[in-house]
């Protein structure tokens, strides 16, 4: 059985905190998947999420079938974003005011590869526009090859986001903590951008 279209929905200030339930839900629902394999804890997402809404230009945009949000994907201005995010564009002599960053894209199986990710894209790149960038940028985080969680035949998006127009920029790497399914305890795992400009 097809699954439902989904409305998309750009969201900002305020109206951000009305969906992040529903988002934090989806993220340690969805992370748990390859490549992140992140077990997470619904009480940190909400806090995390929360955030969004006090940050002037930040956006979430989210899909939704009926009243369910079914998939997010978020975004703001790199200079607003965590210092490790910005660390590796000011040590190669980039100002991340100049940036806008998107965030985590996260979507419901049943949903995936029906243009909704595509569309997270527009609507971001869109937003950025809005707001005067010229120039956005994401991280994806990086595992071996030989990962023994690593699906069979998985295919990275790495096509994907050329398609979109973003070149992978291995020299901006950075560093976040998190804990993995059946770990004790959190480890660091390497991250790399991807770059666009207009």
């Amino acid at each position: 059985m097809t699954a439902p279209a989904a409305a998309i929905e750009v969201l900002s200030g305020g109206a951000i905190r009305a969906v992040v339930p529903e988002l934090a839900r989806l993220r340690v629902e969805v992370f748990r998947d390859w490549p992140y394999l992140y077990d997470g804890d619904l009480a940190y997402e909400r806090r995390y999420l929360a955030k969004y809404a006090g940050v002037e230009d930040a956006t979430i945009v989210v899909a939704r079938v009926g009243r369910r949000v079914v998939g997010a994907s978020t975004a703001l201005p790199l200079a607003k974003a965590e210092p490790e995010m910005q660390r590796p564009f000011r040590d190669a002599g980039l100002d991340p005011r100049d940036w806008y960053y998107f965030g985590e894209s996260v979507l419901e199986a049943a949903h995936r590869g029906r243009g909704i990710g595509v569309a997270f894209f527009h609507a971001r790149e869109a937003r950025a526009a809005a707001l005067g960038y010229r120039r956005t940028t994401f991280c994806a985080v990086e595992r071996p090859g030989d990962h023994p969680m690593r699906p069979p035949g998985h295919v990275p998006l790495d096509a994907f986001w050329t398609r979109r127009g973003y070149s992978r920029r291995p020299e901006l790497r950075a560093s976040f903590d998190w804990r993995d399914i059946g770990a004790k305890a959190e480890a660091p795992h390497p991250m790399v951008f991807w770059t666009r400009q207009r």
